[in-house]
C-alpha cells in the first residue's frame, strides 16, 4: 500500500496560524507580566518557539519558554521541566504540542503542573485531530482535521520546508 503526502498547512500557513495563536495568547494574558509556554519535547517546543518569537513581535508580555519532557510511549513515566517548579507557581502557563490527537501526552503534561497553583492554565496546540480519548481540549488551535485513525500527520518545523503533512 503506498501511502501519499498531502500538504495541509504550507510555511506561510503555519506562521500565519502561529501569529494569530500568539494574539489569542495575548488577548487572553493580557493583564500578566509574564506568561509561561511550556513545550512538550520535541516539536512542542519547536511550536512553543514560534510562539514565543510571535509574542516578543506584538505585545509586552515576557513569554518565558519551558522545555516538558514526557515518555510518550509511558507517559506515567516521571516528566521533567527545563524550569522548577517555583519558576511556574502562581503564574499563567500555556501547555503547547504539535498535534492532539489521543489527548494523552498532553493529559499527562496537564496532570504534572497541576501539582503546583497556577494562576491560569491553557493549552496550544498546531493540529487538533479529535481522536481524543480523555476529556482534554485545546483551548488554542491552529487547525481541526478530521482525519481517519489510520492516517497520520507530521509536523516539520524546518526552515521554510516547514508544513504539516498527512500521510
Amino acid at each position: 500500500m503506498d501511502l501519499t503526502e498531502n500538504c495541509i498547512l504550507n510555511h506561510d500557513e503555519i506562521n500565519h496560524k502561529v501569529k494569530r495563536i500568539a494574539y489569542q495568547i495575548y488577548e487572553t494574558n493580557v493583564e500578566e507580566q509574564e506568561v509561561i509556554l511550556a513545550g512538550i519535547e520535541s516539536n512542542g517546543y519547536l511550536f512553543a518557539e514560534k510562539l514565543r518569537a510571535a509574542l516578543v513581535e506584538i505585545c509586552d508580555i515576557n513569554p518565558v519558554l519551558c522545555k516538558v519532557s514526557i515518555d510518550k510511549r509511558n507517559p506515567t513515566n516521571p516528566i521533567t521541566t527545563s524550569l522548577t517548579k517555583e519558576a511556574y507557581t502562581n503564574k499563567s502557563l500555556v501547555l503547547v504540542d504539535d498535534v492532539l490527537n489521543s489527548g494523552t501526552t498532553l493529559i499527562y503534561g496537564v496532570k504534572h503542573f497541576l501539582d503546583v497553583p497556577l494562576k491560569q492554565f491553557k493549552t496550544a496546540v498546531l493540529v487538533n485531530r479529535n481522536h481524543k480519548k480523555y476529556p482534554v481540549k485545546a483551548d488554542f488551535k491552529g487547525i481541526s482535521l478530521s482525519t481517519s485513525i489510520h492516517e497520520h500527520i507530521s509536523v516539520i518545523f524546518t526552515g521554510k520546508k516547514t508544513k504539516v503533512i498527512l500521510e
